[in-house]
């Protein structure tokens, strides 16, 4: 077990490395409340975008500050590590911004202007480089859990008045 004030030895480097490259989302801490974040790990470090109109939000994430990362297990959800990251954000243009959106701009689902996504970032988005400084496999005592964070988003709607007479003409005609 590593204590989280020490920095990253071979073996944390490469734990964090693999969970976080097989993780699908991240839990990033900055200075508000965890979120989870959609991420790519490119170069020894997590990158993440967002800020933007129709992007994730990364309130608490400063250039200079750092970020409390836990990464979940795949497969089981449970905490694998927890890591402090070196929060940077990557100027538009660079070569170090374009390779990271490079990276970023497979893994982007269902993105709104296609091709054109990656122009949108350099005008209104934020790309952050979180780099690994110390790494913690100890488990907390009590549970993490936290309740949802306030969202205009919904999910539940009435049930339209003519479903319920659809789904039983369709058990009808079998």
């Amino acid at each position: 077990m590593t204590d989280a004030a020490t920095p990253l030895s071979l073996p944390d480097q490469a734990l964090v490395e693999e969970a976080t490259k097989k993780s699908g989302l991240i839990w990033v801490r900055g200075t508000g409340p965890a979120r989870a974040l959609w991420h790519v790990w490119h170069d020894g470090a997590a990158h993440v975008v967002g800020d933007g109109h129709g992007e994730q939000p990364l309130p608490g994430l400063a250039a200079g500050s750092t970020a409390e990362v836990t990464v979940r297990s795949k497969d089981k959800g449970g905490r694998l590590v927890a890591w402090t990251a070196a929060v940077s954000e990557l100027a538009p243009g660079s070569d170090e911004w374009e390779a990271a959106v490079g990276e970023l701009k497979g893994k982007r689902l269902n993105a709104p202007d296609g091709e054109a996504m990656t122009e949108r970032w350099a005008r209104e988005c934020r790309v952050l480089r979180l780099s690994p400084c110390t790494a913690s496999t100890e488990h907390p005592d009590g549970s993490l859990a936290a309740p949802p964070l306030p969202t205009s988003a919904t999910t539940r709607h009435p049930i339209p008045p003519g479903l319920p007479r659809l789904l039983l003409r369709r058990g009808k005609r079998g």
